[in-house]
């Protein structure tokens, strides 16, 4: 019977899609123009210091982090807000997974944490808004935050273990004649780090999005039986909603994670 309504269900949409197709030649979708920078006050000009969508959106993630965790927590009453119960929730969230993941003595760079998770979230949602951009989804983007990680946690291990902390590389653990190839797999893997840490964010971003973007297209083409896709569209925004707080706490807890290596370098 499931096979039956399968079939019946894929013929309906055929159907309706040579019956009430509007009449143009083709289906004309383009998922990815959602993502093009755009000048934000006109023109086709894209300068060094030109205000874009990308510079607006960047700009009110920004402005949510802040009226979140500083406006909505500033009263501290002893019977919270529902912004400062959110802001709280997120604090203690984060906190444990530094503390969890790192290791106590990397609490005191938890508020470096706190600002890369809540900066994604509050990006990834806002780019569920009908018409925004969504920042997270462009590698330069991502690719400075990741970047940002990388030379952070680089630095504080030859800060805190010197030369010390190329002991990383080293795996005391394996046989001695190979030590070495694996040292050289451990440098690689290590310095291909932001590479991963900002196309993972990005791609995911940019999939979700692209892949609604391809459904809306279905449904504006299928006329009568456009509800099909519709309820696809309903069902992708759901997960993209999950994903958008998955992908800043993954892209977290790996901060952590590439943090405890620098504090802890040996195998």
């Amino acid at each position: 019977m499931i096979k039956i309504a399968f079939f019946v269900v894929l013929a309906l949409v055929l159907l309706s899609g040579l019956l009430f197709a509007p009449e143009q030649p083709g289906l004309a979708i383009h998922p990815m123009e959602q993502f093009e920078i755009k000048p934000l006050f006109g023109g086709d000009h894209l300068g060094t210091f030109t205000p874009t969508n990308q510079t607006l959106w960047l700009f009110l993630a920004i402005v949510g982090v802040v009226l979140l965790l500083v406006v909505g927590s500033r009263g501290r009453a002893i019977v919270p807000t529902r912004g400062q119960s959110v802001a709280e929730l997120a604090y203690g969230f984060v906190y444990k997974m530094v503390e969890d993941v790192a290791g106590k003595d990397a609490v005191k760079y938890f508020p470096g944490v706190m600002t890369l998770f809540m900066f994604i979230v509050f990006a990834n949602v806002l780019g569920l808004i009908p018409t925004s951009l969504t920042t997270t989804s462009h590698i330069a983007v991502t690719g400075v935050l990741a970047l940002i990680v990388f030379v952070f946690v680089t630095g504080l291990g030859f800060v805190k273990h010197g030369v010390g902390f190329l002991g990383l590389f080293w795996v005391s653990a394996a046989p001695l004649p190979l030590r070495p190839v694996l040292a050289i797999i451990e440098i690689i893997s290590y310095f291909v780090r932001p590479v991963s840490h900002s196309i993972r964010l990005a791609g995911n971003m940019m999939a979700g999005h692209a892949v609604i973007k391809v459904f809306a297209g279905f449904a504006a083409a299928l006329g009568l039986f456009g509800f099909l896709p519709i309820l696809a569209i309903a069902a992708f925004f759901a997960l993209e909603v999950l994903v958008a707080f998955i992908q800043a706490y993954v892209f977290a807890i790996l901060t952590c994670v590439y943090l405890k290596d620098a504090l802890h370098p040996s195998h």
